[in-house]
């Protein structure tokens, strides 16, 4: 099981390994509809595990529905999800293709999570994520609404996507205990940078999205490919992978794929070793 060597990490109860799967394309084009490949979708899903993968990020809006549906095909055994955390959100509308507009009312994230509940086949969510704040909804509705989910026990831990240190701060101080935060991070996009940095003083989970687009930083002759050379077979997408694992303890990275073939490279970026002189060397490209 390779994923053990990228550490593990407390989440939705459970002690999880820190590289996990982010399953939204295993769905179709735009992140809508079914995958070309079910199949293919279903053996990536249990690869996944098989590898040492506990801990699946998915949301209702992915298809819509489509993720939720083939993890419960490829990985429900009857009763539950046994180690694995399957971690999942809600709160955006969709429509078509890449069309994502958040609806915040607290009815409607009541509605997303009792469907994930039937969609995945539990009765309570290891990590409910609101996808996005509404900023036409108060955001104290939308905190008051998830930390009901908790009180009633539909939900163990709930988390926070896209957000900034003062939202997580009204969250907590409206009573919510955020035990995740999910927002786009990589070795060339550090914008949430002071959020990282304040996750990590908390103890607060950093789920960073879009974790191997290094951007330029990736490009022939470029640092990644500079320091791929000193690691024989490494890919880039590893090497990217390996600096958020060594970047914080809090951060677990989520590297998405539609193919087994792309999740066993991903996942074995677990084993990969940067010296200090290589972290920092890409630590300061990426500024």
């Amino acid at each position: 099981m390779p994923v053990s060597s990228s550490g593990t990490i407390d989440l939705g109860g459970k002690t999880v390994h820190r590289l996990g799967y982010g399953a939204m394309r295993i769905t179709g084009p735009g992140v809508w509809g079914p995958p070309k490949d079910h199949d293919e979708a279903v053996r990536v899903l249990r690869r996944a595990v098989e590898l040492g993968v506990t801990f699946i990020d998915t949301a209702d809006s992915y298809g819509p529905f489509v993720s939720e549906d083939l993890i419960r095909e490829a990985l429900h055994d009857g009763s539950g999800y046994g180690d694995v955390v399957i971690a999942t959100k809600g709160g955006l509308t969709r429509s078509g293709p890449d069309v994502w507009p958040p609806l915040g009312r607290p009815e409607y994230l009541r509605q997303c999570l009792l469907m994930s509940l039937r969609r995945l086949g539990v009765e309570r969510i290891d990590l409910w994520q609101l996808h996005r704040i509404d900023a036409e909804v108060p955001r104290e509705e939308q905190f008051g609404e998830m930390k009901a989910f908790v009180d009633e026990g539909l939900v163990h831990q709930v988390g926070l996507s896209e957000v900034g240190v003062e939202e997580v701060e009204a969250a907590q101080a409206a009573g919510l205990s955020v035990a995740s935060v999910q927002n786009r991070y990589n070795l060339g996009d550090r914008r949430a940078e002071d959020l990282l940095e304040f996750c990590e003083q908390r103890g607060i989970a950093f789920i960073p999205w879009a974790p191997v687009d290094a951007g330029t930083l990736a490009r022939p002759g470029g640092p990644l490919d500079a320091v791929a050379k000193q690691h024989e077979g490494t890919s880039t997408s590893q090497l990217a992978l390996a600096w958020l694992l060594r970047r914080s303890p809090v951060i677990v990275p989520i590297p998405g794929t539609s193919t087994v073939a792309h999740l066993e490279e991903n996942l074995a970026a677990a084993d990969v070793e940067l010296t200090d002189d290589e972290f920092a060397t890409l630590s300061d490209a990426g500024r």
